[in-house]
């Protein structure tokens, strides 16, 4: 059993706007929110103020302890505090993909019983036929404005007091991000305001915060590592968050040089960006102290290449799942230039781990042997949401959860993540599950199987690619008909970006996909 070097935190038994913005009236004036677009601002005390006032709206219009609250938004400085209201009022929080198509929306909404939507005008027509599709719904907020619904900034006039809600932070959910798993298709994370605010405390030592970093959020906050990194974790610490809606390059670049960030937390495709692309000569960038990368493999070399070109040590990793809040390791702050290349970082505070042989029970394996990476401690999740049996196949009786990754330690503790056994597929950081998108595929007339896995593409992103066997008939689906047809009903991260026709898919007995002998054609 491997164990942190940091010291064992005590839990955080704090509502989650609590534990984040217990300080924010010692801080303030202090900018904790910038639109990275218009430079709009929210200090700490409007941040403070304002989230209570929603919260009384919220009361007042009935949300009630113990329902879901769906956050459908791109990031803005609007949605933490929709996020903090919604739980003072007594709700959990699932975040919705903004893209996610009004179908995807629907089985979300039906699967966690929301209630309640918070969303923008722009994708509000997708909210409006989610809520029709999955009924339940009794009314669809806007951050912003538009004809026939409330807004967040016209809630704010309420008179009605604060609710008081009696929560418990070790069992009341305070998030439902929406997880595959190891496989399948996505189910609701329930974490509790205990698991959040407990993991920010964890990671604390690793990489400390304060009122003089300045933080950019290009990654989304519906994700988890997006709302921990980008969002809990800063404001926790009185820091300055940049806000941008989505990722272009000029745009990001621009509010680096403008606001003079400090610190960023991204995934691959942004390191190679920043790696390689020549916009990058023509921005000051002088700020940044470090950049850390996360939700997908990041090649070593490729974080030192942009290490070496902004002047700064090797990008850092860190290491996790939704399933455990998210965090698990992390390259510290302080040993960014003595890290081992490759490496996802050291266990953080509070955290244990095993690894075991992966062909079956048998003794866990010491430092330099590989195998299936087990973790325990006080971030992992409270289970899937009314999925008893899959949250038993994830976490044993121990409280051990099964990552499904495939890592090895070295002699000095830190973790090299090298293969996966699950069958989740990366693309650019997000989750796409097989059995997702091969449910999908067999309802095309034209397709008699189909198997999908992932593989690499030229610039060493994980994609979804699909062996399809046709049926007999004369004019079968081509390529470009197959792939048209899954962007059509799935959001654009999830589709298939390349299509093999096989002449049948390879099970086992039991009548498993083999995707190993797959993925040995891709």
């Amino acid at each position: 059993m491997f164990r942190s070097e940091y010291a064992d935190v005590p839990p955080v038994d704090l509502p989650i706007h609590e534990a984040v913005l217990g300080r924010a009236a010692y801080f303030g004036g202090h900018p904790a929110l910038i639109d990275g677009t218009d430079g709009a601002t929210l200090t700490y005390e409007q941040l403070d103020r304002y989230h209570r006032r929603l919260a009384a709206a919220f009361a007042e219009a009935g949300v009630r302890k113990g329902d879901v609250l769906a956050l459908h938004s791109p990031n803005t400085i609007a949605f933490p505090t929709a996020f903090y209201a919604a739980t003072r009022a007594g709700a959990a929080v699932t975040t919705v993909h903004p893209l996610a198509t009004p179908e995807e929306f629907a089985r979300q909404l039906a699967d966690s019983a929301a209630r309640w939507i918070v969303t923008v005008s722009p994708l509000l027509a997708s909210a409006r036929r989610a809520a029709e599709l999955a009924g339940g719904v009794r009314e669809i907020f806007v951050c912003d404005n538009a004809p026939g619904h409330r807004s967040l900034t016209g809630l704010l006039a309420t008179t009605a007091p604060e609710p008081r809600i009696d929560l418990d932070p070790a069992e009341d959910v305070a998030a439902l991000p929406y997880s595959s798993g190891t496989t399948g298709t996505p189910k609701g994370v329930m974490l509790t305001h205990r698991q959040i605010a407990t993991n920010l405390a964890q990671l604390e030592p690793a990489v400390p915060a304060g009122p003089g970093d300045r933080i950019l959020a290009v990654l989304p906050f519906f994700h988890i590592y997006g709302l921990t990194a980008l969002m809990n974790a800063p404001l926790r610490h009185g820091a300055t968050v940049v806000v941008l809606p989505r990722f272009d390059l000029e745009t990001f670049l621009a509010a680096i040089e403008t606001h003079r960030i400090t610190g960023l937390y991204v995934a691959p495709p942004i390191v190679l960006a920043l790696a390689g692309h020549p916009a990058v000569d023509r921005h000051d960038l002088s700020s940044l102290e470090y950049v850390i990368s996360a939700a997908a493999p990041l090649d070593a070399r490729l974080a030192a290449a942009c290490g070496e070109r902004l002047g700064l040590p090797p990008v850092g990793q860190a290491y996790g799942m939704t399933e455990l809040s998210p965090g698990t390791h992390v390259v510290p702050l302080d040993r960014m230039r003595q890290a081992p290349a490759g490496t996802v970082g050291k266990l953080i505070a509070g955290t244990e781990m095993r690894i075991v042989p992966l062909d079956g029970p048998g003794e866990d394996l010491p430092a330099g042997e590989p195998g299936e990476i087990l973790i325990r401690g006080p971030q992992v999740m409270k289970g899937y949401l009314g999925r008893p049996d899959a949250t038993a196949d994830m976490i044993d009786a121990e409280g051990w959860l099964h990552t499904g990754d495939v890592g090895h330690v070295d002699a000095d503790g830190w973790l090299f993540v090298v293969d996966r056994v699950k069958e989740l597929i990366k693309y650019k950081g997000f989750q796409v599950a097989p059995a997702e998108l091969e449910a999908l595929l067999l309802t095309h007339p034209g397709i008699a199987d189909a198997a999908v896995v992932g593989a690499r593409d030229e610039n060493g992103n994980e994609i979804p690619h699909a062996f399809v066997v046709r049926r007999q008939t004369p004019d079968g689906p081509t390529e470009n008909e197959i792939m048209l047809y899954v962007a059509e009903r799935v959001a654009p991260y999830k589709r298939v970006r390349k299509v093999s026709f096989v002449e049948d898919v390879p099970r086992a007995a039991s009548g498993k996909i083999l995707r190993r002998q797959l993925r040995e054609h891709t």
